[in-house]
């Protein structure tokens, strides 16, 4: 247990000299393993690890989903997710912050990144908001807490990297993804639908559109709906694996940008070397994270943690409970990704040890890291808004997402409280 607690503290140490996380989790990694057996071991243990992870077929999901996401964002399909919603939503109050949202889904549903999300949806859908006279705390909270949506609908980066941690299904953890990222979706329009009844000026009605003019801007969309389809549901009806249904993404990404003319020589290459760049920081990550966790592995803590359980009898939902509670307070104050990796080789022995299933446990991991992604103060999307919105101030951010942070602190309760909201169709999907 001690070796473990000073390997966090070293950890933590080190990513505060700004040391790049890959480096301090690999660091320590090895330095642990050094101390505990030798440093042979802790070598080979690099060695192994670093070859083995680049050889991974499980892990060419990533490059495939990240080139995926990429050729979507690249073909402007943004604008388009954002108009449709916008025509059947617009006209009511709060309408176009709901727009965001919804459009936000649907971006998260073949983009997969939240900051991407968040990013794009600054462009496209503040300027209309700003336009209708929509109040700015409502206008960034909804495209902060909107971006989020990108990690929970499946392809998910998160869930990959959670799933390789663990050795959990990938393609079961995208099905389970749908229920909650649905509800999510909801609970935020909800979150929309409060604030404009508290103050009717905060988000003003736009210009209301006719069913033609509805029906017209969803003809320009419906490739995407195709293309989520098409790999969700063979991943879920088992006709292809989430690689195999990650490389048929990719295809279908590159038809669909090609149909829409947004590639030159220029444009592909960029999308080649960004996707490439962001595979290799996420593998770099995640050997860090690996050797981090043979560490964790090679100490007690796991097994006293499990003992520490048994021996004052706590009830399985406290230790839950008080996961979900750490993991909020930590998103308060760490990035996301280095949250996850830091904190699952130590929580995921436990939960399963009390018999809680793998997936859910993903699941409610990646609705905390939706929460973290929008608190205070060092949420992701708070300052991906905040840097492309210059003119709002970060208090202003701040105050704006609070609503949606209590939106996804019930969809957390929910899926603690009613876990087959998250297992119940993966437990219905077809093997392979």
């Amino acid at each position: 247990m001690i070796e473990s607690l000073v390997g966090l503290a070293a950890f933590m140490a080190l990513a505060m000299l700004r040391i790049p996380l890959a480096f301090a989790m690999g660091i320590v990694g090895f330095a642990g393993v050094a101390y505990m057996l030798n440093f042979n071991v802790a070598s080979a243990m690099i060695a192994q690890v670093a070859y083995e992870t680049g050889l991974a077929y499980t892990l060419s999901v990533i490059p495939l989903f990240i080139l995926m996401g990429n050729l979507v964002v690249r073909a402007g399909i943004s604008d388009e997710l954002y108009h449709a919603a916008y025509c059947f939503l617009g006209h009511r109050r709060g309408g176009l912050a709901m727009s965001t949202i919804v459009a936000s889904a649907a971006f998260g549903a073949i983009c997969g990144s939240s900051i991407a999300t968040a990013a794009t949806f600054s462009k496209v859908a503040y300027p209309s908001m700003n336009k209708y006279g929509y109040q700015d705390t409502l206008a960034v909270g909804s495209i902060a807490a909107g971006g989020t949506l990108g990690i929970l609908i499946p392809p998910s980066v998160i869930m990959v990297i959670y799933g390789i941690m663990t050795e959990t299904s990938i393609g079961h953890l995208f099905i389970a993804g749908i229920i909650p990222g649905i509800i999510a979706t909801i609970l935020l329009c909800g979150a929309v639908r409060w604030i404009t009844w508290r103050n009717p000026a905060a988000g003003p009605p736009a210009e209301p559109h006719t069913w033609a003019q509805a029906l017209a801007a969803v003809k320009y969309v419906w490739p995407v709906a195709v293309l989520f389809i098409l790999v969700i549901g063979g991943i879920y009806l088992g006709l292809f694996t989430a690689t195999e249904g990650a490389g048929i993404g990719a295809g279908g990404a590159l038809l669909f940008a090609l149909i829409r003319r947004a590639l030159t020589m220029t444009v592909l290459v960029e999308i080649l070397v960004e996707s490439a760049r962001t595979t290799s920081m996420l593998f770099m990550i995640l050997i860090g994270a690996l050797l981090f966790a043979n560490f964790v592995n090679y100490t007690t803590m796991p097994a006293d943690l499990n003992n520490f359980v048994k021996l004052f009898e706590i009830s399985p939902v406290m230790v839950i409970a008080a996961i979900c509670m750490i993991y909020v307070v930590l998103g308060t104050a760490m990035e996301e990704l280095s949250m996850i990796l830091l904190t699952v080789p130590l929580f995921f022995p436990l939960v399963t040890s009390l018999g809680y299933d793998a997936i859910w446990f993903g699941i409610l991991v990646v609705i905390v890291v939706q929460i973290g992604m929008i608190s205070p103060p060092v949420g992701m999307n708070i300052f991906v808004v905040k840097n492309l919105l210059r003119h709002v101030s970060l208090g202003t951010v701040f105050r704006g997402i609070t609503p949606f942070t209590v939106a996804l602190i019930i969809l957390l309760a929910l899926v603690v409280a009613v876990p087959k909201i998250a297992t119940w169709l993966p437990g219905l999907m077809m093997a392979r």
